[in-house]
């Protein structure tokens, strides 16, 4: 439950952030359009999210990364990086400990407990929050900025790009399918009109039955999730994001997806964490989906 707890932090506008440099410090508009002052130069920072931590990763700064969350398992060298506690729930102790210039996080509702105390000891804190896969593009872009590493964040994401953009061509003159994507099943939770994950599904040749329900992880009725009649459901399993031993929720085992047997399990961390790795979620989606597109 604490898991899905997280995933029910995510809701905000991703702003490109404007820098004006100084002699030792720069003036950073967040994606929460927080006005946030950062040293010139950084060189310990801490991730208190995992899709963070990989970004921080893929725009090789990880060297740099001197703590994070017990969630924080990708690239394998995170793993080793000192533990500040979860995403929830970080030890303000550990992270005044581990001394950093700047604190990273993944929704502006991280920051009411702890803002004030790290304010205190001269800490910037930087939130990200994309709501689709170009707003995690941007956040990679917006990362590396803030880490001087722009020219490997915008190499990384112009990989990215191309990626998405094959996986587009590949399925343009396929008719989008009708899917749910599961969180929870009991109590069952699916992804909304703020979530990433239905861009996600969109990008990949589906259209997500939830699409326009307000928030991003929104609480759903079984009575709901019948009456829907997704075509495919999608269960995010696996990694620390989600239970290999998912099942579908009860209401969903009467859908047409069910009764065809479309029910698909996809790695968790491709789909629920909002970093480099999402592309390999719709990619995932895409040959699920559309497996007759990529036969050929």
């Amino acid at each position: 439950m604490s898991v899905l707890c997280a995933f029910l932090l995510l809701a905000c506008s991703v702003q490109k952030p404007t820098l004006t440099e100084a002699s030792d410090a720069r003036q950073v508009t967040d994606e929460a359009g927080r006005n946030v002052t950062v040293p010139a130069k950084i060189d310990r920072f801490i991730s208190l999210a995992p899709n963070l931590t990989e970004i921080a990763y893929a725009v090789g700064a990880g060297d740099r990364l001197v703590g994070n969350t017990t969630f924080c398992d990708y690239p394998e060298e995170a793993k080793k990086v000192a533990k500040v506690g979860d995403t929830l729930q970080p030890s303000i102790e550990r992270i005044l400990a581990l001394r950093p210039q700047l604190v990273l996080v993944s929704t502006a509702s991280q920051l009411e407990v702890f803002t004030k105390q790290l304010d205190e000891h001269r800490i910037a804190v930087y939130v990200t929050d994309p709501r689709d896969l170009e707003g995690v593009f941007q956040s990679i872009e917006n990362v590396g900025k803030l880490l001087n590493q722009e020219s490997r964040a915008e190499e990384t994401v112009s990989q990215l790009r191309q990626r998405a953009n094959a996986i587009s061509d590949a399925i343009k003159s396929r008719k989008p399918i009708k899917v749910f994507c599961q969180v929870s099943a009991q109590p069952l939770y699916t992804i909304g009109r703020d979530s990433f994950v239905t861009d996600l599904i969109r990008r990949a040749g589906g259209v997500s039955v939830t699409a326009d329900v307000p928030e991003a992880w929104p609480k759903y009725s079984q009575e709901s999730a019948v009456a829907a009649r997704p075509e495919a459901i999608i269960l995010p399993t696996n990694g620390s994001m989600g239970s290999a031993n998912a099942d579908v929720a009860e209401g969903l085992k009467r859908s047409p997806a069910a009764l065809s047997g479309r029910v698909y399990r996809i790695n968790g961390d491709f789909l629920l964490r909002p970093g480099p790795r999402a592309v390999d979620g719709v990619e995932a989606l895409a040959h699920t989906l559309h497996p007759e597109a990529f036969n050929q």
